[in-house]
């Protein structure tokens, strides 16, 4: 066990063409290894590297073991920038005899699992996170990679001779060797010391991005220390808020509280094969004999899923998934199966598939799935001794459910009415799997164009004898002159005075239904004026 600890160790991740580095292990990190680094250049510094694919599910299943597992030093455990716990450990130290005992504890029962971790203590969520990822770490040699130093470095030699001196590791050269701090001043922050702390870090442990590091870099600016001592104003002009917001963070100026994760019961239920599978029959004969369990698990439970994930588990260590979402939560197999059966083309069994897991991700109350009253399942003649009918209700639900699993739930949509008199705010577009229908439709009375756009300018032609209390016998639309052969009545809508809409500064407008010798139905209206000028338009056309 000790010396497969002691090999260099990579995990690695495809970022489009290219093998990038996404975490390291201690022996790998001291062979020089960083994060980012793409695979071919740490192969080139160390060929030996062992490397593994990342497997993003398996790490977050194992960070909500680990965050069940902190619960015992604080009932508030949340997530740290997904590769980290943060504990809030107020009132709770003395618990565990203080900080430094709690501190070690924490770290002997990890060294129990196999886990190596970086542990910090402070006053703010923002500086424990920098303190455990770069606290004992020299900052210079943390600055972007291929930057050749800061503005001031590449001026000329005239600029440079009147320029303050600067020392030599501060133009981008080495260091000079100092002794390092306690390992207890690198872990734990003194009460009220977060400047002390956080001023020798690099603005990496600020939580920003690397194209902001590097910006700021470019202008002599590598440490907190040297943003603490600088105009805010300035700073926030050039390098934007998100910057000033987390340094106020890591200071403790701006609360950031932490958010612990809500445990939720785990409905799943697994399958283990004696020997691997590969065939889509196999898959679909597995899913029914889990997915009848898994049902009958929740209902006794008294929820329905909304989500239901299958796991299929091959035999090289490797895991596939897949989702199947209902637009409608129900624990009915016959609901559920066809749809995971349309996804089961996604898996790729590679070697073979020798264990099946499937898992309700996302689950709901049987109160909020289904509306009061609906009529459920009726025989064809109207008294039940007739083959029995869907309702309409779960025939649409499945149908979304259908269409949803081939194009997205967030694809296929709803109109909802909006309290507005404004044509084109009469009505929103919803998620038709997360909206209930309107029970009704209040609109305005009037007929309404079932295309709308924006108003496009109409120019009337010849004489206009009742201008503007009837629309243009003839104007130009688009390009083309037509002749009008009827027009519906008048309506008046003014604009809503409380609102500012810069397509409403035209003032009251009235609206006519116009029908052209082209068979065309236009609306039409005339602005009167108002914070600019008005004249003839048209908004929309009816079928």
């Amino acid at each position: 066990m000790g010396a497969a600890q002691d090999l260099p160790l990579a995990v690695v991740e495809q970022r489009g063409n290219l093998q990038i580095i996404s975490s390291l292990s201690a022996a790998a990190e001291a062979r020089g290894l960083r994060l980012g680094m793409p695979l071919p250049d740490a192969l080139a510094m160390y060929p030996d590297l062992v490397t593994r694919s990342r497997h993003v599910p398996a790490e977050t299943n194992q960070l909500a073991v680990l965050g069940r597992w902190a619960g015992r030093f604080s009932p508030w455990v949340g997530e740290s920038g997904g590769d980290g716990l943060m504990l809030d450990i107020t009132g709770c130290a003395h618990l565990f005899g203080g900080e430094v005992a709690l501190l070690e504890q924490v770290e002997a029962d990890c060294a129990r699992l196999g886990i190596t971790l970086r542990a910090a203590i402070a006053d703010t969520p923002g500086a424990a996170w920098a303190m455990s990822r770069y606290a004992g770490r020299d900052g210079a040699a943390l600055r972007p990679e291929g930057h050749g130093g800061d503005a001031v470095d590449i001026e000329a030699r005239a600029t440079r001779s009147r320029a303050a001196r600067k020392r030599q590791w501060e133009r981008g050269g080495a260091r000079p060797p100092t002794a390092p701090p306690p390992e207890a001043a690198q872990r734990i922050q003194p009460a009220g010391h977060g400047y002390d702390v956080l001023a020798p870090l690099p603005l990496a442990a600020l939580r920003i991005g690397p194209d902001l590091v590097e910006a700021l870099s470019r202008v002599g600016l590598r440490r907190i220390g040297d943003l603490i001592g600088q105009p805010r104003a300035p700073l926030a002009r050039r390098f934007g808020q998100p910057l000033i917001r987390r340094l106020d963070q890591a200071l403790g100026h701006v609360h950031e509280p932490v958010s612990p994760e809500r445990h939720r019961p785990a409905f799943s239920v697994r399958l283990t094969l004696p020997d691997p599978i590969g065939l889509e029959a196999d898959l679909l004969a597995g899913i029914d004999r889990m997915l009848p369990r898994l049902c009958d698990m929740l209902r006794s439970s008294g929820k329905v899923p909304r989500l239901i994930r299958l796991e299929a588990w091959r035999s090289d260590g490797s895991m596939q998934w897949v989702a199947a979402g209902l637009a409608r939560p129900a624990a009915e197999p016959d609901r559920i199966r066809p749809l995971l059966a349309m996804k089961l083309a996604e898996i790729e069994a590679g070697f073979g598939i020798d264990m099946l897991r499937l898992v309700a991700a996302q689950i709901e109350d049987p109160s909020r799935a289904a509306p009061p009253g609906h009529p459920g399942l009726t025989g064809a003649d109207g008294g039940g001794n007739g083959p029995a009918l869907r309702d309409p209700f779960l025939a649409r639900e499945d149908l979304m459910a259908r269409l949803g699993a081939r194009l997205g739930m967030e694809a296929i949509t709803r109109q909802h009415p909006v309290a507005s008199h404004i044509p084109e705010k009469t009505a929103q577009t919803l998620a038709a799997a997360w909206s209930e229908a309107a029970p009704e439709w209040t609109g305005p009375g009037k007929l309404r164009p079932l295309r709308l756009f924006r108003p496009e300018m109409v120019t009337p032609l010849g004489p206009q004898p009742d201008f503007p209390r009837a629309p243009p016998a003839r104007f130009r639309w688009r390009g083309r002159v037509l002749q009008a052969c009827g027009a519906g009545e008048r309506e008046r809508i003014a604009p809503e005075w409380w609102l500012e809409d810069p397509l409403w500064r035209s003032g009251t407008r009235d609206y006519w239904l116009v029908l052209t010798v082209s068979a065309e139905r236009l609306w039409l209206f005339y602005a009167h004026g108002g914070a600019v000028s008005g004249g003839w338009f048209c908004q929309g056309r009816f079928a």
